[in-house]
């Protein structure tokens, strides 16, 4: 199948590998730490504020992120991150081993991921590229795509499983380990492709990154050439600023999928979190069988439409959740939003990589990152709290219907309708 040709090249396998293990541990994590909030608590507000520390430290540093990644090696950004995650997490497990654990680590730790992030997403954007050809950018992308949703599909249940068999802080060791067996295969395709450039091989599959001399300018004023360099790239292309900005809008209503679903579970439809679970599950089936049809496909054609009608009809699935109380067809409702969320995704991802220069990807994903989640504390902070005031229908409802008015919106613009 044309969805697994990228699995052929050694170092994305080793790549794939480790980042699959790694999300997978962190949907345990995700699901085990929402629940412990929710009934620590037992407010949305709070799950909002875990979201709102871990979102503006990345939003403030992904600029410097996509410079560090452009400037230096993005392999070497990635293993660094994934080696400091795995230490944060080791530490919530040794608090909650000893039953110390309170919801102010949850938030400092959250601070520090969001931090991590920062670096590890331009990076991860740019190193595909870097050890995958051309050709195969859309199965790599498609296989990373399965990797994110498809360890989604099986953690929540495990971890669920996991809190009830060894408690929290089980769930918590095991996201730790997923870092570091992360960082250990990054550590094998780095020194892998040292020694074939010692022994003479090629290694890179695209043009080296220019560098600029530092004998002229100083490495402050270098690196905002690099950032002005990305912004230029940014808005001197309709699709890409026009896309960034309504996205930058469209996360921040569409946070009720993470802010008011564990309330909407226990609250409104009385159930526990294996629902939860099914509902993350559902979800995640969808995107990963989203993802394996658009892996088949060497070429994408007319993605600008595409990737915003699916858009709409994701809000759609949203606004669902608010009027639906039945919970096997909210367990539908889950999957096509996965699958509609994972078309436009592999849409985007494969525009940047093909569309932009490779020495600028880091720095326009960065700037992309910025754009589109610089509203996300905001919307996050809005769904907590409308959530408890006006319940979580309520919201999935609002939420919903902004997302699919904004993707309509963005459709009006030539530039989005007519990328192909």
């Amino acid at each position: 199948m044309n969805l697994f040709r990228s699995l052929t090249n050694r170092s994305f396998a080793l790549l794939w590998g480790g980042q699959t293990t790694s999300r997978l541990g962190d949907s345990l994590f995700s699901i085990t730490l929402a629940w412990w909030i929710l009934e620590k608590t037992g407010s949305a507000a709070a799950m909002g504020k875990m979201l709102i520390f871990s979102t503006i430290p990345m939003l403030l540093f992904l600029l410097v992120g996509g410079v560090v990644t452009d400037r230096f090696k993005s392999l070497n950004v990635m293993l660094i991150a994934d080696l400091a995650s795995g230490s944060i997490v080791l530490i919530f497990t040794l608090l909650a081993f000893s039953n110390l654990l309170q919801i102010w680590h949850i938030y400092i730790g959250k601070i520090i991921f969001g931090l991590v992030a920062a670096f590890f997403q331009p990076a991860y954007t740019a190193a595909i590229p870097e050890i995958v050809p051309k050709e195969h950018l859309p199965s790599a992308n498609s296989m990373t795509n399965l990797s994110q949703r498809g360890a989604g599909i099986f953690g929540p249940a495990i971890g669920a499983a996991i809190v009830a068999i060894g408690g929290t802080s089980l769930a918590f060791g095991l996201n730790c380990l997923s870092f570091f067996i992360s960082a250990t295969c990054i550590l094998l395709i780095v020194l892998e492709r040292r020694k074939k450039r010692y022994d003479g091989q090629t290694v890179e599959v695209v043009a080296p990154k220019p560098v600029l001399p530092v004998t002229t300018q100083s490495k402050w004023k270098i690196g905002l050439l690099d950032l002005k360099e990305g912004y230029q790239a940014v808005v001197t292309s309709s699709w890409l600023w026009i896309t960034i900005l309504i996205f930058g809008l469209i996360n921040a209503t569409s946070t009720p999928v993470a802010v008011s679903l564990p309330v909407l579970t226990k609250v409104n439809l009385h159930s526990d979190v294996q629902t939860l679970g099914l509902f993350t599950s559902s979800s995640a089936i969808g995107f990963v069988l989203g993802s394996i049809v658009m892996g088949n496909f060497k070429r994408l054609r007319r993605r600008g439409l595409q990737a915003y009608l699916a858009t709409v009809l994701y809000g759609l699935m949203i606004v669902s959740f608010g009027l639906i109380k039945n919970i096997p067809l909210l367990i539908v409702a889950s999957f096509f939003e996965g699958a509609l969320m994972a078309l436009f995704g592999l849409i985007w991802t494969n525009s940047l990589q093909e569309l932009v220069p490779h020495h600028l990807l880091g720095r326009v994903a960065s700037i992309d990152s910025l754009g589109s989640f610089i509203l996300l504390p905001i919307g996050y902070g809005i769904s907590g709290w409308a959530t408890d005031l006006i319940g979580a229908p309520s919201v999935f409802v609002i939420g919903g219907a902004l997302t699919a008015l904004l993707a309509l919106l963005g459709l009006l613009h030539p530039a989005v309708r007519h990328l192909d």
